[in-house]
């Protein structure tokens, strides 16, 4: 059955307002695909609010605790995205990392993912339910929660790619792909159609996290990186990542 993972970042969940039309996204996909399993990030600035509250009460907070705390973002996003999707009349629901099968490793706030076991997931996605999944953590072979350091989502996003058979990924983000550089400190930048996973390295650091484009060149898995914004993702075709450049 033909799988997609699409990955929404804080930007394209900055408000409540935003949700309705992230919904409308993942209804076009479901149109498409027969499994639709969507990754979040945490609202915009959340984390970094949830952050200065752990400073507020504690000059070095500890690293498990932090992790704790900081994953609750995407967790509000998850279940905040399955309730507008609901709302709508589309089955979905919301699973954390570690209920996704999402095994890292002890590393607090930096943790690796060793294995995905999506057991969970396929469970739900044969019931036709669109899964949403909290990106940036999991749960260690200790049964501690865990968070992948900043970015960690886009490796969420490739990872359960990859273990789902998934056609591609998609990276839904503010800009309408991947240019020749930072669109937003250079007018003059050009929007690629298609790139290398190689290629994509270069650009990393205003795309999409390094860590899970070499997961995907490993896996041979496609990327996509396009506008969420309303319209523009209709009519923009973004740009897309892989082995080969057509």
């Amino acid at each position: 059955m033909k799988t997609i993972v699409m990955k929404f970042g804080g930007a394209a969940l900055e408000t409540p307002a935003h949700f309705g039309e992230v919904c409308a996204v993942i209804d076009a996909r479901r149109g498409e695909y027969e499994r639709v399993v969507v990754v979040v990030s945490a609202m915009q600035g959340m984390t970094d609010e949830l952050e200065g509250l752990a400073r507020q009460v504690a000059k070095e907070p500890a690293r498990r605790e932090m992790d704790m705390l900081i994953s609750v973002g995407e967790r509000i996003s998850m279940s905040l995205l399955a309730m507008a999707l609901e709302e709508r009349g589309i089955s979905a629901v919301s699973l954390t990392g570690s209920q996704s099968g999402i095994i890292t490793s002890g590393d607090h706030n930096a943790a690796e993912i060793v294995a995905v076991r999506p057991t969970r997931i396929e469970k739900h996605l044969d019931e036709g339910k669109v899964v949403i999944v909290a990106g940036f953590q999991g749960v260690s072979e200790d049964k501690e929660i865990t968070t992948l350091g900043r970015g960690g989502s886009d490796t969420s996003a490739v990872a359960l790619g990859a273990a789902l058979a998934a056609e591609k990924v998609e990276f839904f983000k503010d800009v309408l792909g991947v240019y020749s550089d930072d669109p937003k400190k250079n007018g003059g930048a050009t929007l690629l159609e298609a790139i290398s996973y190689e290629e994509a390295l270069q650009f990393s650091e205003f795309v999409i996290h390094p860590a899970s484009i070499l997961l995907a060149s490993k896996k041979g898995l496609p990327l996509h990186v396009m506008s969420f914004r309303k319209d523009q993702w209709r009519h923009y075709p973004g740009t897309s990542i892989g082995n080969k450049v057509h």
